[in-house]
């Protein structure tokens, strides 16, 4: 079976005739997403609540109240986790704030 190349490349690409700009601008603006800041308060507050149940499963466990040692450990290692990633995430962001003023205009 063969095809042809122009009905092909037809079906993959909308022709430029058929492309509207201003509908995609339009539905583009109807999605309004939250801006990073209140992405990276969220992240943040979800890194707290992870240190905040480690902070208790530990305290369970060191109280004796029925906390075992696996359930303290992962919930450390949750919060461990989420720590060295926010981490990464603000030194990347300091990193680009020093090259953005290091550029001279």
């Amino acid at each position: 079976m063969q095809m042809n190349s122009v009905t092909q490349a037809s079906t993959i690409a909308p022709s430029p005739d058929s492309f509207d700009l201003e509908a995609s601008l339009k539905t583009g603006a109807d999605t309004a997403k939250p801006p990073f800041a209140d992405l990276f308060q969220t992240a943040i507050g979800n890194v707290q609540q992870l240190e905040d149940k480690a902070s208790t499963a530990v305290q369970g466990l060191l109280d004796g109240s029925g906390v075992d040692v696996h359930t303290a450990m992962i919930a450390t290692s949750d919060a461990d986790a989420a720590f060295e990633l926010s981490l990464a995430v603000r030194n990347k962001a300091v990193a680009a704030f020093q090259q953005l003023m290091s550029m001279q205009f």
